[in-house]
């Protein structure tokens, strides 16, 4: 049988075979194929969040009225924590970048400790976007629904927002929520919340320094402060539940588009960059280990730092669209 080859005549050409694309072994194209795949993803994620908030510009909530807490501090911080998980995030790349660098040295021990470092920088990061959920979800002023879905929140004379539990007194009346002993035992009932609208239509007629606020925007870009007179009116007539906190039904800080993009759109983000925690977990054991070291190669290294440049570069785009613009 005749083995012998026949030329092409592409040999030597780019994609005549036997060469590595952009110099780069298969390994990182295929993690770079992963990453334009996931850019897509999110894109079309954020597109849909741009064209929403668009569509709802006059009713959205104002970033700097949502994310105001920081941990174990009482007050009003707009942003600065949201900063600080941005700030951390962007250093751990800063030591991917140097554990990288040092695996192309070969220097185990740089390695080691720069990877200990980022793995700890996205720790962080996850537990702080846990919290953040956590204080989302709770609220943090509560708020009326009306019947037409919108939000009624209260302020005082001067503007500042006010919680609900600064002015509404729960009543004492018994509301026994549904349970097993009741014969009720096949329906499931959510928590009742604080207080109930007759609650707040109560502490509003006794507080004249409160006011309602609507979700809707002035064009100076602040929600409408309604007259004395009108806020009574609205929380009488057409209050339909008490709202306090987010989820994906109800937002106390406006349209429940936000609540559900920001759950969503985070939510995702945050899989990622637990899944590169993860990832770095593993490649730091293996750097332990001696496994690339006896490769002579830290290209695991180099991949997952794809990766992780990636998570960050998105969540600066997360960052820009739900908390800046």
């Amino acid at each position: 049988m005749d083995t012998t080859l026949v030329s092409t005549g592409t040999e030597g050409k780019t994609w005549g075979g036997g060469n590595q694309p952009l110099k780069a072994s298969y390994g990182k194209m295929m993690m770079w194929f992963f990453i334009v795949s996931d850019a897509l993803t999110f894109s079309g994620f954020l597109a849909a969040y741009g064209f929403s908030r668009f569509k709802f510009i006059d009713s959205w909530p104002i970033a700097d009225e949502v994310f105001t807490h920081v941990p174990f501090v009482h007050g009003n911080y707009p942003m600065i924590y949201v900063a600080f998980m941005t700030f951390v995030l962007i250093m751990s790349s800063v030591t991917m970048v140097l554990a990288v660098d040092a695996g192309h040295q070969l220097k185990k021990a740089k390695v080691t400790f720069y990877l200990f470092l980022t793995i700890i920088g996205g720790l962080i990061f996850v537990g702080s976007q846990a919290w953040e959920w956590a204080t989302f979800i709770k609220g943090d002023y509560g708020a009326i629904q009306t019947k037409g879905g919108n939000i009624l929140q209260f302020v005082d004379s001067d503007g500042n927002r006010v919680a609900l539990k600064d002015f509404v007194v729960p009543t004492h009346t018994e509301r026994v929520q549904h349970q097993d002993n009741n014969g009720l035992w096949f329906l499931n009932e959510k928590a009742l919340p604080t207080y109930s609208v007759s609650d707040v239509v109560t502490g509003l007629e006794s507080h004249d320094n409160i006011l309602v606020r609507t979700q809707m925007l002035t064009a100076e870009g602040e929600k409408t402060v309604l007259s004395r007179e009108e806020s009574l009116r609205q929380i009488k007539e057409n209050s339909k539940a008490v709202v306090e906190g987010a989820n994906l039904k109800v937002n106390e800080y406006g349209s429940p588009l936000f609540a559900d993009f920001f759950f969503f759109i985070t939510g995702f983000h945050g899989f990622h960059v637990f899944s590169g925690v993860v990832l770095n977990i593993i490649i730091f054991f293996n750097v332990i280990l001696g496994t690339y070291e006896r490769r002579k190669s830290y290209e695991m290294v180099e991949k997952v730092g794809l990766y992780w440049h990636f998570v960050d570069l998105v969540w600066v785009f997360v960052f820009t669209f739900f908390y800046l613009v």
